[in-house]
């Protein structure tokens, strides 16, 4: 029974503990979301700032799919700009196999943050995934050799030897953010899935839109695939956000406010150098704004629902909800929020608790009413 629920892990640890316990929490609670029965886990990739340590996801994911039974694992994402193709489609096969045929490739053009290191610009990330895209879809689920030329990568007759381990091919997602066009458009080119970001990283700076319009981004994703002669289904498009849940709003707020002020103000505003602070709202009231920008769902199970119905019918309809686990608050309430996502929210985001309830509407109607 699928919760259309998963979470995606940056990951994200504030700086000052211990980065191997950091990096085994994201193990564990992996662990424990395949019990909840959460559909996907999905690991980034980054290398600076300090509170992104997975510079290696596809170890993660190997990882993972030996402690787990049934949630899919995907890399969020790979930037394709950094990688040699071939070896990016090397990785997915063997982790297709490692999973028995649970993993799920995403990329993208990468962070601007990393590609300074590697001497990239974000126009040449963006070209270098237009590039490679092709080639490392051909390499991962098609049958030809591949030669290709470019300026950063040479391929003559390539083929990987290892056979996929899903008959029916490896799933590509396409990663999407801001107002830009180019991804939702190479997704829809190439029949890809989605993955869109709402707001990801906070930041209602002066001139930002209050909410990132991913109606917008489907549209750009459809036209596309209508060109190239391939369809999109929203069943497969993830959208990404920080979540937190607790008995009652008032605690879930109590429990994210102090940690989602040093994210936003440590990790973006220091570590990033963003612009952070927005004009009209006091620091105190950042995260509500945030939350009702649509940037984050924060509340009592039946807020975060209501939150979730709100998205739904701002985007059209979507697949899946991954929650950004933005590390806002103790490993306990998280893993407490996980499990009320998991009991109160994805059912009624399925419609799974419809059949119980009618069992006692029809239990109470066969006794004529009676208690």
């Amino acid at each position: 029974m699928h919760s259309r629920i998963g979470v995606f892990l940056s990951p994200v640890h504030e700086t000052g503990q211990d980065p191997h316990l950091a990096i085994r929490r994201n193990l564990d609670l992996v662990e424990q979301l395949d019990d909840l029965n959460f559909d996907e886990a999905w690991f980034g990739e980054h290398h600076s700032l300090g509170w992104g340590l997975v510079g290696a996801p596809e170890t993660m994911i190997a990882a993972a799919s030996q402690r787990t039974r049934q949630i899919k694992l995907a890399n969020g994402v790979v930037p394709l700009s950094g990688h040699h193709p071939f070896h990016v489609a090397s990785r997915a096969v063997h982790l297709d196999h490692l999973s028995r045929g649970r993993y799920i490739l995403g990329v993208g053009p990468g962070v601007p943050f990393d590609a300074g290191m590697f001497g990239l610009e974000p126009p040449v990330q963006r070209t270098r995934l237009a590039e490679a895209l092709p080639t490392v879809l051909e390499l991962v689920n098609g049958t030809e050799r591949v030669t290709d030329k470019t300026d950063w990568y040479e391929l003559h007759d390539a083929k990987l030897q290892l056979p996929r381990f899903s008959p029916a091919g490896i799933e590509v997602a396409m990663a999407t953010s801001g107002t830009s066009t180019a991804s939702p458009r190479l997704a829809g080119q190439y029949g890809l899935s989605m993955c869109s970001f709402a707001l990801p990283f906070a930041l209602m700076t002066p001139g930002a839109p209050q909410h990132i319009d991913l109606g917008r981004q489907w549209e750009h994703a459809v036209a596309a695939a209508q060109e190239h002669g391939n369809t999109m289904d929203r069943s497969a498009w993830r959208i990404a956000l920080p979540v937190h849940v607790a008995e009652t709003r008032e605690q879930a707020y109590a429990d994210v406010r102090e940690g989602y002020d040093r994210w936003l103000f440590d990790y973006f505003g220091r570590a990033a150098g963003r612009e952070v602070l927005s004009p009209g709202v006091p620091r105190e009231s950042m995260l509500e704004a945030r939350v009702e920008a649509g940037g984050a769902l924060v509340g009592s199970p039946d807020d975060v629902v209501a939150g979730l119905q709100a998205m739904q019918e701002r985007t059209g309809g979507f697949g899946t909800l991954l929650v950004y686990v933005a590390d806002w608050t103790s490993w306990e309430k998280t893993d407490r929020s996980m499990q009320l996502l998991a009991r109160y929210v994805a059912p009624r985001f399925t419609g799974t608790t419809a059949r119980p309830v009618e069992a006692v509407d029809w239990a109470i109607t066969a006794r004529g009413g009676r208690p």
